[in-house]
């Protein structure tokens, strides 16, 4: 015989889930709360600011922060001037202020180490001025440079392929472990004071030559092989030092391609070494 009809089952039913999901009793649960009807606690801490400069928060010491972003600021500012210049033909003096870029990059990062203020924020800041500068203005002045001398969309695949190529090879650098001794593929700083000078000392070159060359150093960039940093270069015997110096007083020019040749030439060389080694 049935007790109860259809709608005490389902008073009772209703009566446990209200047991189940909302019953408490002097604060605790009695059973397991439904996660859409849970009430998330209160945020008791608040997350701490991050500091742009880590250390001692002095003025001293936020002055000398101030001074060496400051100089990577100026490699920015410096680098749309080239662009403006390149805009309005030129070309030439678009490409002077490349090399100033250049000169404020290796500054800003030297001073940091010097003065004790290296940050992340730096590095942040010192990659994005680098990708504006070197990733933008150089192919921007490159591309003026050659507009009448190859076909337009060729200068601007080769100049398009520096831009892509700066970028990855910048991203790549702020993700992989930093090594002392070389570079993996060739800085964008480098192929920037490469091109910059290309067009300063208006190299006597066919306007393909030079597009190709541009395509190498694109793709230079976005290598594997090892190339020799500037610290490890200084170390080099004098007499290495004096050849490029009388070469220059004999055709600068011609010295200039060979000492870029020169060192393009030395990754693949040091990569096969470390090979058969």
């Amino acid at each position: 015989m049935r007790v109860g009809g259809r709608n005490s089952g389902r008073a009772a039913t209703a009566t446990r889930a209200e047991v189940i999901y909302t019953g408490a009793e002097h604060g605790r649960l009695i059973g397991p709360v439904a996660p859409h009807l849970a009430i998330p606690a209160p945020a008791e801490q608040v997350a701490e600011e991050v500091a742009l400069l880590p250390g001692e928060q002095t003025p001293a010491r936020r002055l000398r922060f101030a001074i060496v972003n400051a100089c990577t600021l100026a490699s920015l500012a410096l680098g749309m001037f080239a662009i403006l210049l390149a805009m309005h033909d030129e070309v030439r003096l678009a490409a002077a202020f490349l090399v100033a870029c250049v000169v404020f990059d290796g500054l800003d990062g030297a001073l940091a180490r010097k003065l004790g203020v290296s940050s992340p924020f730096g590095a942040q800041m010192d990659s994005l001025a680098d990708m504006c500068s070197f990733g933008l203005a150089a192919p921007v002045v490159v591309y003026a440079s050659l507009a009448h001398t190859v076909p337009t969309p060729a200068a601007a695949v080769a100049c398009m392929l520096v831009a892509a190529c700066a970028a990855i090879r910048l991203a790549r650098f702020n993700v992989s472990p930093k090594d002392g001794k070389f570079f993996s593929g060739v800085p964008t700083t480098l192929v920037a004071a490469v091109l910059a000078l290309t067009v300063l000392i208006d190299l006597p070159l066919p306007g393909v030559v030079i597009l190709g060359g541009v395509a190498l150093l694109a793709f230079a960039m976005v290598s594997s092989f090892p190339y020799a940093k500037l610290a490890r270069l200084v170390k080099l015997p004098a007499w290495f030092w004096l050849l490029p110096v009388v070469g220059a007083l004999v055709d600068a020019r011609l010295t200039f391609v060979m000492l870029v040749a020169a060192y393009l030439v030395s990754g693949p060389i040091m990569w096969v070494r470390a090979k058969r080694v």
